[in-house]
């Protein structure tokens, strides 16, 4: 069925108890809601085709303070990591839908003006690397939306917080593809790929941050930062509060931790300069001071 067939009648498919109680799940009450997705998605696909489902994204519009970005046609000479990049935001707005396959990726094609058969090309490992295109997707549009200018007036607490939180606000429109992602990754064949995206989010946040480590830091931040980020994106999935307000409770308790360990750690190795060395030892004995 075509967009103009079906926006001829919208109104009647509007007011069906199905498309409200969609609109009340993308409004707040997205947790409470969430076993009725499915069943919203089987009314729609059988009465009315794809098309319906993206309007009723562009009706219900978005949650809690995300935005949505517009569908944008790709140039004709971008390389392959370009569209796959340019595509995944499209790709995961079908995915709570269609999943993490060929039937969102060709329509976020279609959508784009980009040849299917070019969009395949773009993700030879399939969902694994839509997924990653994604997240890739995401750190850019986190640091666009949290400029460095901005990150420079903060402390380092208010910036991991406020990275993180935009890189949540980017993916609250599409919770539940999320959701779908984070189920393929936690699959055995995918769990080297699911810490390379963990790491490499990890990395881009303390990067923004300003972190310049090169010394066993550079490890230490980024491991217990992956760690945190993947248990707030745990409640994050949950949370139907208002604003958020359990998700960024919980995070800040997380970061407050992250900074004392290191403040902690900080205080141990200055303190380990002073205590009896075998090898400054040796040196002496060997080099005693005239």
């Amino acid at each position: 069925m075509s967009p103009r067939a079906i926006g001829s009648n919208n109104e009647a498919i509007w007011r069906n108890p199905l498309c409200t109680c969609w609109s009340e799940c993308r409004n707040g009450g997205y947790a409470r809601h969430r076993l009725r997705v499915q069943e919203i998605l089987l009314h729609c696909k059988q009465s009315y085709g794809s098309t319906l489902l993206r309007l009723h994204r562009r009706r219900a519009g978005t949650t809690q303070g995300a935005e949505t970005s517009p569908m944008q046609t790709i140039a004709p000479d971008a390389t392959l990591d370009e569209i796959a990049i340019q595509l995944a935001p499209a790709i995961a707005a079908n995915a709570a839908f269609d999943g993490w396959g060929d039937e969102a990726r060709d329509t976020a094609a279609a959508g784009a003006g980009v040849d299917p058969d070019v969009a395949l090309l773009a993700y030879p490992r399939g969902q694994i690397d839509m997924i990653a295109a994604w997240f890739r997707s995401v750190d850019a549009a986190m640091l666009a939306r949290v400029p460095a200018a901005d990150l420079t007036t903060m402390k380092i607490r208010e910036r991991i917080t406020a990275l993180v939180e935009a890189r949540l606000a980017i993916v609250a429109p599409d919770r539940e593809a999320l959701r779908r992602a984070l189920a393929i990754l936690a699959l055995p064949q995918n769990v080297a790929t699911a810490a390379k995206l963990g790491w490499a989010a990890a990395d881009t946040i303390w990067r923004a941050a300003g972190d310049t480590a090169t010394d066993y830091n550079h490890y230490t931040k980024r491991t217990i930062l992956g760690g945190v980020y993947a248990a707030t994106v745990t409640v994050f999935l949950d949370d139907d509060s208002e604003d958020w307000a359990d998700t960024r409770g919980f995070l800040a308790r997380r970061i407050d931790g992250i900074l004392r360990f290191e403040k902690t750690k900080a205080g141990l190795l200055a303190r380990a300069a002073y205590r009896p060395s075998l090898s400054r030892f040796i040196g002496r004995l060997r080099y005693p001071v005239v």
